[in-house]
């Protein structure tokens, strides 16, 4: 048998994750709220005669865009299953794309711009399912974790731009930021036609030449290779066994049958606990809130500084969350990102001054209050860019069958941006009222995070999609789930004790005497 490389695999992971074009807008957004020329175009004149954006049209223009993602992270559960994994990318990029150029050719009217906001989540929350949807369906499992995390490095290339652009006098200042949106929506657009479909959503629609194609190239072997003729054995009998009851709905998503109940449940509540981490707060109105702390630094600068953190997370990310496991990156993220909040919310508390309050009337006290707090909000996205920022997307990829698959990962991603949609709408009134203390309502869920996951849920390391499924069968205790091993080998294991007490399918056996009578 050939050796895998898994060389395609990688590549195509790494160019699916465009698909994560919420990691860039929000490096954009957080930006172009208090860039001169965006704030006089779609603000308000105040008493001053000077323009600014209120809080409520802070709110407006950045939380239409989490509306549009609800509604395009459960629309996607029809397009995967109708036109395929393949398919379903081509669409919701061109609908992106055409958001995108909304937002971009607007002048004057907040009305457009929100408009194309919508339009352009549509888009994002569709594919911000998709994405772990095709990956956790194509890449190997060893490295699935991995190349899911690799979303988070776009919102640095965000930050990066409105850094780059901000000084500019006129509106290049926030078009060619948010102009550029459309590059990574025709990347996907131009890309997606040499991308593989799905091996099991081919499988599923009774495509296995195709399918058998798909995992030889993916595989970087021969289509004759032993590993592909075990992999499309091990997928026909889970379909087989998967579509026994008909075709699935969403209510079966909430079915005991198979756990899935809980593991829906699981999927939407970490997605629920991720958007109240407090890292959105910070991404969003990092600026604004900053500004309040007395730092002179820039705001561009501090929320380059903010993006880079996050990206330097990713780095350590990439390793532990296929050896740590998703299971400890959550309870380490939690206990971290909780102290934090504690000490970042009571320190600002007790140290800041009343927001726009003059420079020059900052005591001591205040700018040392708004160093610390400062520093933990660094902290903070560092462990979230560690933990909480990637590992919910990888469980949601990989904790489903495929027969419930596209629904299942709708419903997490829709609870993802519809708490996305909330906070970013609610979050700048909540802080006009009680200032840093907003951040000890992120510790009070870290706190629950926390327990949540000791309780809830279990380890899904190195196993396959398949594995998943016995382990939540098995109904292993979830702070026990990492030592769990499934009870019987699966087909590929050429040595398991199944393969010794029955007898290979024909083509296995075929194919394998073939091997080693070559070798």
């Amino acid at each position: 048998m050939a050796v895998p490389t898994n060389r395609k695999a990688i590549l195509l992971a790494i160019f699916i994750a465009f698909g994560f074009l919420f990691g860039y807008d929000i490096g954009v957004i957080s930006g172009c709220l208090i860039m001169d020329d965006f704030v006089a175009r779609f603000g308000k004149i105040g008493s001053d005669g000077k323009p600014f954006l209120s809080s409520s049209r802070q709110s407006i223009i950045t939380s239409l865009l989490s509306a549009g993602t609800f509604v395009g992270a459960l629309g996607q559960a029809f397009t995967s299953d109708r036109f395929g994994r393949k398919g379903s990318i081509l669409i919701w990029s061109g609908i992106f794309t055409i958001g995108t150029a909304i937002q971009t050719g607007t002048t004057f009217s907040i009305v457009q711009i929100t408009i194309g906001r919508f339009i352009a989540g549509l888009g994002v929350g569709a594919l911000s399912a998709i994405v772990p949807l095709y990956n956790g369906e194509t890449s190997p499992k060893a490295l699935r974790g991995m190349l899911l995390v690799l979303y988070q490095l776009q919102i640095i290339i965000g930050y990066i731009i409105d850094l780059g652009t901000h000084s500019i006098a006129n509106s290049a200042s926030w078009r060619i930021p948010v102009g550029l949106q459309m590059l990574w929506g025709l990347i996907l657009l131009s890309g997606i036609f040499f991308l593989p479909e799905s091996p099991r959503h081919l499988l599923g629609q009774g495509k296995e030449a195709e399918a058998r194609t798909v995992i030889a190239q993916l595989n970087s072997v021969p289509e004759d290779d032993l590993l592909v003729v075990e992999t499309i054995e091990e997928l026909e009998y889970a379909i087989r066994a998967e579509n026994e009851g008909g075709k699935a709905t969403w209510i079966e998503c909430f079915s005991t049958r198979n756990m899935l109940w809980k593991r829906t449940l699981n999927g939407m509540m970490l997605q629920f606990i991720q958007q109240l981490n407090g890292q959105n707060f910070y991404y969003y109105y990092g600026d604004t809130f900053f500004q309040s702390a007395g730092t002179e630094l820039s705001p561009f600068v501090i929320q380059t500084i903010l993006g880079a953190v996050s990206v330097v997370g990713t780095v350590p990310a990439l390793y532990l969350i296929e050896t740590w496991g998703r299971r400890n990156s959550l309870l380490t993220g939690s206990i971290l990102e909780a102290i934090c909040s504690l000490i970042a919310g009571l320190v600002g508390h007790f140290t800041l001054a009343p927001p726009n309050t003059p420079q020059d009337q900052l005591t001591v006290r205040n700018r040392q209050g708004g160093d610390t707090l400062i520093a933990f909000a660094v902290l903070h996205l560092f462990s979230y860019s560690m933990f909480w920022g990637p590992t919910p997307w990888v469980y949601l990829g990989e904790s489903f069958p495929l027969r419930v698959r596209p629904k299942a990962i709708a419903l997490g991603s829709a609870t993802n941006w519809i708490w996305n949609f909330l906070l970013s709408f609610f979050a700048p009134r909540i802080a006009a009222r009680i200032g840093p203390l907003i951040l000890l309502i992120f510790f009070g869920m870290l706190v629950f995070g926390y327990v949540y996951v000791y309780l809830f849920i279990p380890e899904t390391k190195g196993l396959s999609l398949e594995e998943v499924d016995e382990m939540y069968r098995s109904g292993v205790k979830p702070w026990n789930s990492a030592g769990w091993r499934p009870a019987q080998k699966h087909v590929h294991d050429h040595h398991s004790e199944a393969e010794l007490k029955e007898p290979l399918p024909m083509e296995v056996r075929d194919v394998k005497e073939k091997g080693e009578e070559t070798a």
